[in-house]
């Protein structure tokens, strides 16, 4: 904490006041305060005697705070605190505000019978606070003497109607006034042709910590960088904000990333482009023409790159590339990611991020890969923080512990509850020694045999759902992801099938078990209808070797099954199934060596295809429905029927 009494507002304020007089154009019109506050170059009053202060304090009712007191006694009031109050009270002008405003009741009217103490506050300073604001752009300034610290200190509130927002806090009287040369700052920074050049002490001393701020982050002190450049941004310094973004997108921040001033500059289009586009491409409600407010100033050529890549985004399409031995890693990277081992594919990205190099000095790290659609599920704030904690860019650094891998391993985690509870019943398939791009030969037949490009589950299902124009009440054709399911082994997975119906399953795994293993579960242990169930067949060679289905409180079993494996050590001699799935789960993973990548299923994006289906098909005598839909011309309703 500040020690409001040590700090030497005179050498501040002045400062300040040299800053906003060297900022004002010549010839410009001015009121005589302002043009005699120029020619001083002091934007305050005569110091207020300690008298002043002693008989503000009398008529208030309340000693003044530390910082406020200190500041009188330097100036008795200050003009242009910031950009929207042009008179800030001394000691005749500080008076209680008694809800003068009618702002009070308002917030009372706004308030949920539930309101906090922060909510409650917002409306209780209106009749509380001391008001500060003299003159200024329907902007108020109150001093809360019920929010103090333990230094005497009152927090300070502003509010202006026209930001539309709640009342923002300055923790003090010194705090607000910091705040006020900050926005001074920023609201000076940009300039224009008809005003003095914005350069001065401050300006350039933030400039150079800048510098030495983007040095540091590619040293890998991100955390150093990232306070430096946001104390620089505050004060509107150019680049400041566009390197701090980086800093943001890479801990897996979005909201208000723009990289500013940076995005619209050719270098670094390829890199910075595709995180604002898919971030855009992800809020759906979003009009165009917002990606084109943050692409201002933007030439053609850019802004029809961002049209591109928008669709290449919208659609799947879009693939991140980079030069020299960071892209080749990026390649290799895609390859892991895209069959499931998110893990592999994150640590070969980091074994070559000391060799990537940036695009131009306002560069920090590789960005554009986060919109890749296989890349992109890659990141997460931990890892995010280990990849701006490497040292690159031809800088030097100590190597960051790696950050958790995210898959633990086996299959015992699809045991454990899902976020929305929505895995409650799930299949899938696993291949020995026979790669994932081989399984749709041997899970299905004609168009279906087709991977489709990385998605999520639910986009897939969407695709699917989309493209089907027939639909069988007997017929259960599993949309599946694929990848690699450990050492020599593929797998394809359904983590929403149809209802488990014993006397018509037919296991897939002889016919994907041809001159190799399959194993096939289905487990319905937590299913919300209908009885738990639970089904394990392992075949060789296109022929089953055994079986066994836990249904209906009855284990029902073939073949000749492991020890390990044998159902009575999970589900009891009376079929109980309770807490049965994770020991189950852990004993096939055992017995194969195999597992399922957590991360790559749940958030990722994998291949998919459409399997044969898991069921016979009908008999004679067994009635089943089929529906057929349209998307041409209305066609007789003949066309669907209910065969016998």
């Amino acid at each position: 904490m500040t020690d409001s009494t040590a700090f030497d507002w005179r050498s501040f304020l002045l400062k300040w006041s040299g800053e906003w007089a060297d900022s004002l154009p010549d010839g410009e019109e001015r009121g005589e305060g302002d043009e005699a506050a120029r020619r001083e170059r002091w934007l305050g009053f005569p110091p207020a005697s300690e008298d002043r202060i002693a008989a503000l304090e009398e008529r208030l009712g309340r000693r003044m705070p530390p910082s406020y007191r200190e500041f009188l006694k330097v100036t008795d009031g200050w003009r242009h605190a910031g950009g929207f109050v042009w008179l800030l009270a001394g000691t005749e002008d500080a008076r209680w505000h008694n809800d003068e405003s009618g702002l009070g009741e308002m917030f009372e009217e706004d308030l949920d019978e539930d309101a906090g103490p922060e909510e409650r506050r917002e409306a209780d300073i209106w009749r509380r606070g001391l008001q500060l604001d003299v003159e200024s752009d329907v902007t108020h300034v109150l001093m809360d003497p019920e929010d103090m610290d333990e230094d005497g200190e009152w927090a300070v509130y502003t509010w202006a109607s026209w930001r539309a927002q709640p009342p923002e806090r300055h923790a003090g009287f010194l705090e607000f006034m910091r705040d006020m040369h900050r926005e001074f700052h920023s609201l000076r920074a940009g300039g224009s042709d008809e005003e003095p050049v914005f350069v001065n002490d401050t300006t350039r001393e933030l400039d150079a910590a800048v510098e030495e701020a983007r040095l540091e982050a590619l040293r890998g002190g991100w955390e150093r960088a990232g306070k430096a450049l946001d104390e620089a941004k505050g004060y509107g310094r150019p680049r400041a904000a566009g390197l701090g973004d980086q800093i943001r997108r890479l801990l897996g921040q979005t909201y208000m990333v723009y990289f500013e001033g940076l995005v619209t500059d050719p270098r670094y289009a390829s890199e910075l482009l595709p995180p604002l586009v898919a971030e855009h491409a992800r809020n759906t409600h979003w009009d165009d023409s917002t990606l084109m407010f943050h692409l201002r100033g933007a030439d053609e050529d850019l802004v029809a790159l961002a049209h591109s890549m928008l669709g290449q985004v919208r659609d799947g399409t879009y693939r991140y590339t980079a030069a020299g031995p960071f892209g080749e890693a990026v390649e290799r990277a895609r390859e892991s990611a895209r069959w499931g081992d998110t893990d592999e594919a994150w640590r070969t990205l980091m074994a070559a991020v000391p060799l990537w190099e940036p695009l131009g000095p306002d560069h920090l790290a590789p960005l554009g890969w986060v919109a890749d659609p296989v890349l992109g599920p890659l990141l997460t704030p931990e890892r995010g923080r280990e990849l701006l904690a490497t040292a690159r860019g031809g800088q030097a650094g100590e190597a960051p512990a790696p950050a958790a891998g995210l898959d633990e391993g086996g299959l015992a985690w699809l045991a454990e509850p899902d976020p929305g509870n929505n895995r409650t019943s799930y299949r899938f398939v696993l291949v020995e020694a026979v790669e994932p791009d081989e399984l749709p030969g041997r899970l299905a037949d004609g168009d279906g045999a087709v991977l489709n490009e990385p998605m999520t589950f639910w986009e897939a299902r969407n695709e699917s759902s989309r493209n089907k124009s027939e639909f069988s009440s007997f017929e259960d054709r599993a949309l599946v992801a694929v990848g690699r399911a450990g050492a020599g082994w593929s797998f394809a997975f359904d983590g929403d099938p149809a209802p488990f119906h014993r006397p018509r399953f037919v296991s897939p795994a002889p016919a994907a078990s041809a001159g190799t293993r399959a194993v096939v579960v289905w487990n319905g242990l937590r299913a919300w209808h209908g009885k738990p169930y639970f089904h394990l067949s392992v075949a060789q060679d296109g022929a089953e070797q055994y079986s066994f289905t836990y249904a209906d409180g009855e284990i029902e079993r073939s073949g000749e099954i492991p020890s390990a494996l044998d159902p009575s050590r999970f589900f009891g001699s009376t079929g109980d199934g309770a807490g049965a799935e994770r020991p189950v789960l852990e004993a096939v993973s055992r017995e194969f060596g195999v597992r399922l990548p957590r991360h790559a299923l749940v958030k990722g994006r994998l291949h998919t295809f459409t399997t044969r289906s898991w069921t016979r098909p009908p008999g004679e005598g067994e009635g089943y429905m089929v529906i057929r839909m349209h998307r041409g011309p209305v066609r007789p309703a003949h066309d669907g029927g209910i065969p016998s």
